[in-house]
């Protein structure tokens, strides 16, 4: 009995999809990022992400929306408190660029204007490593955050303002705080 109703649940799900409506697109912009550190100062550094979109419409007011974006992180290690300790040993710039992928939830507040909210996964795939002293890896390889945004559609030109927040550690250094990334993307998409 249990396996007929998973039957149906997915042949429903996928009934759905089929008679969904989607779009494809791309999308860049502007990232404002930082590091919430005592060894990291305090202010929003400037990065960029580009990538891939699909919208995958659910009726009239709802869709999903994953994507696969390159973001490109930034922060500056800060040594201007002695009793800090600092991991990295410098007070340059850290970039860490990331494979993101955010799984949205899409509702149309109305036709030119969409809210999204949902998770987003994102892994290493390089750090700045002439920072690090002895090659020290400091950064772990994967990052878990939420975001939040709206989009503004006017015909197929997409201009999304979102904030994200990272909801675990990324430090990989034994450090007794927890660094967690946090910023805002700034995009302009263009849907096929």
């Amino acid at each position: 009995m249990k396996s007929k109703i998973y039957v149906l649940i997915a042949f429903v799900f996928f009934a759905q999809t089929a008679m969904a409506q989607i779009n494809f697109g791309i999308k860049g912009g502007l990232n404002l990022t930082k590091i919430d550190d005592k060894a990291f100062k305090d202010e929003f550094r400037y990065g960029y992400h580009v990538g891939g979109f699909a919208e995958i419409g659910l009726g009239k007011k709802f869709g999903i929306q994953p994507e696969v974006l390159f973001n490109q992180y930034e922060t500056k290690v800060d040594t201007s408190l002695v009793n800090i300790w600092n991991p990295l040993k410098t007070d340059q710039d850290a970039k860490l660029n990331y494979l993101s992928i955010p799984i949205l939830i899409n509702y149309k507040l109305a036709n030119i204007i969409t809210l999204q909210a949902g998770p987003q996964v994102g892994v290493l795939i390089s750090q700045d490593k002439n920072l690090l002293e002895n090659g020290q890896e400091a950064f772990k390889t994967g990052d878990f955050s939420l975001l939040g945004g709206a989009t503004i559609n006017i015909s197929k030109l997409r201009f999304t303002g979102r904030y994200f927040v990272g909801l675990n550690d990324i430090g990989d250094v034994g450090n007794q705080n927890e660094w967690k990334n946090q910023g805002w993307q700034l995009s302009l998409g263009l849907a096929f």
